[in-house]
């Protein structure tokens, strides 16, 4: 017998799931009523695989193996039509998810995408180039917007790149904004080619060296220009998604202007956007 008598229940934990997580997930919010409970769905989905790869980081090198045999479970649900067949603690995911994925017409290359980032999460530390960092990011944040879209309705190949360029910039400004907490998790995603003759110990060190300010600027600067590409998509959004992007971007901008107000130092100091800010980014796009 099902967990939830009906397909209702499944969607309402979801639902609560996004609530309960409002910061990281305000899209829930804004969106027309008729899809939040499917966006809800989709957040759940990815929310709980990014915990199973992520939770307890320092004894990653331990468990690797069962984390990444844990992931292939959670992502097989996928494929089961019948919640009683399902694995009891993630029915109520799947239960809605995959009534999304019916009613919507998701390609699930979509949802294995983000399966596929977290498993490297749990074992890929360093990065080549950028090329690759971008690889990554194609796995673990392009799928979100492209998810969003589509259950808005939108399906334009063009659109889908302005929201790529978006979603990766967003990935990108977060690694640079906390390299200090990627430190305690033994993670450096600047390129390596991009070190500059800098070591592992100089780019995990307490503070910046100059040489490090000087790699996160050109990181920044990057970023930067995939988020003026990006942003040719909020024209084609309806409100209140056209609202919410733009505040989305603007956010994402305003993490990189704090890391350059601390000379590029996140090394010794996460830069965040406290409430004023936020309330500053929200009349911005509202005056706009």
């Amino acid at each position: 017998m099902s967990e939830f008598p009906n397909l209702d229940g499944a969607y309402r934990k979801c639902v609560s799931l996004a609530d309960s997580h409002y910061e990281n997930f305000p899209v829930a919010k804004m969106v027309p009523k008729k899809i939040r409970k499917h966006v809800a769905a989709i957040y759940a989905f990815a929310r709980t695989a990014d915990d199973i790869a992520d939770e307890n980081h320092d004894t990653v090198a331990a468990d690797a193996p069962s984390r990444i045999s844990e992931l292939k479970r959670f992502g097989e649900q996928l494929d089961i039509d019948d919640p009683g067949r399902m694995e009891k603690n993630w029915r109520w995911i799947f239960e809605a998810v995959n009534d999304t994925v019916r009613k919507f017409d998701i390609p699930k290359g979509l949802l294995l995408d983000l399966l596929s980032a977290f498993e490297q999460d749990v074992s890929k530390k360093r990065y080549s180039d950028f090329p690759e960092l971008l690889d990554y990011c194609r796995r673990s944040a392009n799928p979100v917007g492209r998810l969003v879209l589509i259950l808005h309705g939108m399906r334009d190949e063009k659109l889908f790149q302005y929201s790529d360029d978006i979603c990766s910039a967003l990935q990108l400004a977060n690694f640079w904004q906390d390299m200090g907490i990627d430190r305690g998790k033994n993670r450096i995603y600047v390129p390596q080619s991009d070190w500059r003759g800098a070591d592992e110990a100089e780019l995990m060190g307490k503070s910046a060296t100059e040489r490090v300010r000087e790699i996160v600027k050109f990181e920044c600067e990057r970023t930067e220009q995939m988020f003026a590409s990006g942003e040719r998509l909020i024209r084609s959004l309806p409100f209140p998604l056209k609202l919410e992007i733009k505040i989305t971007v603007a956010g994402g901008r305003s993490i990189l202007k704090k890391i350059a107000s601390q000379n590029y130092d996140t090394l010794s100091k996460r830069p965040s956007l406290g409430f004023i800010d936020k309330i500053k980014l929200l009349f911005s796009a509202l005056a706009q």
